[in-house]
């Protein structure tokens, strides 16, 4: 089954909380990990990456914390992805590792349906913004 990493969900997952608290101010890592039960250290790590992306804002000091840098509506779930995997995303290691990652590639059934399906994921996910998930 398709399935996105811890981090990817950890992502969605602050980034929610965060849009969620727009109107409220200042979300700090330690208000998301305590609230989902995320491990700090690695959560840390992905709002350091959607910071980087400029899907948030970081901010420093005593009252420092994260907000949304963006309105929702132009924050698609692919940018989120993107900015903590990076845009190597497949449902099957061809599609991501190459054909030289997989022994039967030149006589392969599935490749051309698969290719499809992960077309609609990843338009699914181009579409789909944090506005809508909120």
């Amino acid at each position: 089954m398709v399935r996105l990493s811890k981090r990817v969900e950890y992502g969605l997952i602050a980034i929610r909380h965060i849009a969620t608290q727009r109107n409220e101010g200042i979300v700090t890592a330690k208000e998301i990990a305590d609230c989902y039960q995320i491990p700090y250290e690695l959560l840390a790590k992905v709002l350091q990456k959607l910071s980087r992306a400029g899907l948030i804002t970081s901010h420093q000091g005593v009252r420092g914390g994260y907000a949304l840098a963006r309105n929702p509506n132009t924050i698609s779930v692919s940018m989120i992805i993107n900015a903590i995997e990076g845009s190597n995303m497949g449902i099957a290691r061809c599609m991501t590792e190459g054909p030289e990652s997989c022994d039967v590639f030149s006589v392969c059934t599935i490749k051309s349906p698969l290719s499809k399906v992960q077309a609609n994921i990843i338009q699914a996910f181009d579409t789909m913004t944090l506005a809508q998930i909120v």
